[in-house]
């Protein structure tokens, strides 16, 4: 490619953070023919590349672009297109700390900060997987190495001395102190939060860990997609479809090699469950992507980690790190882990904005068919669960023929929030009991369930029973897990235009029914939230219908049911 830049060098820091990635820059003149397709071929390092320039410099110049684009053999201009994208990068000069404030539902509505009380130096942040602690901020200094810390709980105080520059400490606190059931030795997925230091690999052994690991080589791939099979077990990212059926739509695929995605972008505001997971139990996720490996022929395996979880990265990679060393992972054993940091965008989330983001794109969905089972990640045949689905394969393995457990994120007006483990079949109430039931004080105005893309429901469904069938037949969806008990304190037009400017900013802007109607779904909003209502509510109607008729991907197509649920189960914008 006949690349054009403005020819002004990067710094000596950019380039040592580019090369922290890519190498040392091959020596090349005039007359070097290489590049082409031996430097396309790295396209997929351009992620981070950028989280490698962000996290050492601060923000991404254009004559780091420049240069980056030097070394993949891409244009400045698609380099500079990916960057943007990104709510964690900067391309204008920033100081070297950045301070992001949660600005979402459960911050908002629980002693947090909305976007106009925040200092001058913090930026609003959407929610940022820490709702059991709201309100929260992630706190990045960058430089060599940088240092990014995630803190819940906070105070106005603590943003303004974040912001003066004070140091940070990180948190010191245990990764299972928001697991309320810790210790229940009827406890499945949450087994071990608590039992000890989660990357003792010899303690994961003695505490049975591997074992499955072994059962499944010993059942071979067709036998461990009937024990899938058998148990019933759907993805627990929101859409519930069949693990099985997705691993041997896979496993038959001639095409090589197979790739293997773990989604732990878990980006729908008021969920933390993934994170929970894989703070507590990280060998546990990398055991049953394994064993997900073996049934599906798979080579690769990439783990897309939500950007905003710096203390799950660090334990990831140390995870990661011991499994290569004790002969489990690697290029020898026939399968290796790659773990990939996004960088702030709530569509990657979406199973094929995840390829395009991994490889180096944009992070926008992409049209199926084809499905990704045929075409997937590099092209190739490729299965995509997160975390939470992962995590049953191993109980699986060891016998359990059924998986009706699932984890809800409890937060908002209830005495213990956390993540909860139980059997399906609960009620609403029961659910919230488990919880220590609503704070002294509360009183309960409504549920959120499934986050900002689920619905609300008012204190007549407490005795909804938590099933997928039983949520499907009353017009809604256990999504991600997401409980957000809202008490009489919580202002619901606030929150309903929360959620509006929400999927505002986070539409990817690809196709135009979700692009042009988040934009407008939000100035109809603020139209009846000042009092202006002829008309406003069947144009909002009219622009939902839209939007989840014909939007591209789950982003477009969930963004108006929140609200909807609002307006008309809950009556807000009803008469004054």
């Amino acid at each position: 490619m006949d690349l054009k830049t403005r020819g002004v060098p990067a710094t000596d820091e950019e380039r040592a953070a580019i090369e922290l990635v890519l190498g040392p820059a091959p020596a090349r003149d005039m007359h070097d023919a290489r590049g082409g397709h031996e430097f396309r071929s790295r396209r997929h390092l351009l992620l981070p590349t950028l989280n490698a320039v962000n996290d050492r410099v601060g923000w991404i110049s254009q004559q780091a672009i420049d240069h980056i684009a030097e070394r993949l053999d891409a244009s400045p201009a698609e380099i500079y297109g990916v960057a943007t994208f990104y709510a964690l990068f900067a391309t204008e000069a920033r100081p070297p700390r950045q301070v992001h404030v949660c600005v979402d539902l459960a911050c908002r509505a629980f002693g947090g900060v909305t976007e106009a009380d925040l200092p001058a130096d913090a930026h609003p942040s959407p929610c940022l997987g820490m709702c059991e602690q709201a309100p929260a901020m992630l706190v990045i200094d960058s430089g060599n190495p940088a240092q990014r810390v995630a803190i819940g709980g906070i105070t106005a105080d603590q943003i303004g001395a974040a912001t003066s520059g004070d140091r940070i400490e990180p948190p010191t606190r245990s990764p299972a102190e928001f697991v309320p059931q810790a210790g229940d030795p009827d406890l499945v997925l949450l087994r071990r939060a608590g039992s000890g230091d989660p990357l003792d690999i010899e303690a994961y052994v003695e505490d049975g860990g591997l074992a499955a690991l072994a059962q499944a080589i010993d059942f071979g791939p067709a036998k461990i997609i009937a024990a899938v099979e058998a148990s019933g077990l759907l993805g627990r990212g929101g859409a519930a479809f069949p693990t099985a059926r997705k691993w041997e739509a896979v496993r038959t695929q001639e095409t090589m090699p197979h790739h293997l995605v773990c989604n732990a972008d878990e980006s729908e505001p008021g969920t933390f469950k993934d994170r929970t997971l894989m703070e507590n139990d990280p060998f546990a996720l990398l055991e049953s992507m394994i064993i997900a490996a073996i049934a599906t022929g798979c080579q690769y395996g990439w783990i897309y980690l939500r950007g905003e979880y710096p203390s799950v990265e660090a334990t990831l990679t140390s995870a990661i790190e011991t499994f290569r060393r004790s002969g489990l992972l690697g290029p020898q054993k026939g399968f290796d882990i790659t773990l990939v940091r996004g960088a702030g965008a709530y569509i990657c989330g979406e199973e094929t904005a995840i390829f395009n983001s991994i490889e180096g794109y944009r992070g926008e969905p992409r049209n199926k068919p084809p499905f990704p089972f045929e075409v997937g990640l590099f092209g190739q045949p490729t299965v995509v669960n997160n975390v939470e689905t992962m995590m049953n394969i191993p109980s699986i393995m060891l016998g359990r023929t059924e998986s009706n457990r699932r984890l809800f994120c409890l937060s908002g007006a209830v005495v213990n929030p956390g993540v909860y483990e139980v059997e399906l079949g609960l009620t609403l109430a029961e659910l919230i009991d488990m919880a220590g039931g609503l704070r002294d004080g509360s009183q309960l105005q409504a549920v959120l369930l499934g986050g900002a893309a689920g619905r609300f429901v008012g204190p007549d469904s407490l005795d909804l029973v938590l099933t997928h069938e039983a949520t499907r037949d009353a017009g809604l969806s256990l999504g991600s897990g997401v409980v957000m008990v809202l008490d009489q304190t919580v202002d619901l037009v606030d929150q309903v235009r929360r959620i509006a400017a929400f999927f505002r900013d986070e539409s990817c802007g690809q196709c135009v029914p979700c692009r042009v109607g988040t934009v407008r779904q939000e100035e109809v909003i603020e139209r009846l939230a000042s009092g202006i209502r002829d008309g406003q509510l069947e144009l909002l109607e009219d622009i939902g219908k839209a939007m989840t008729d014909a939007s591209i991907c789950g982003l477009g197509q969930t963004a108006h049911g929140a609200i909807e649920s609002a307006i008309v189960t809950l009556g807000v914008f009803g008469d004054d």
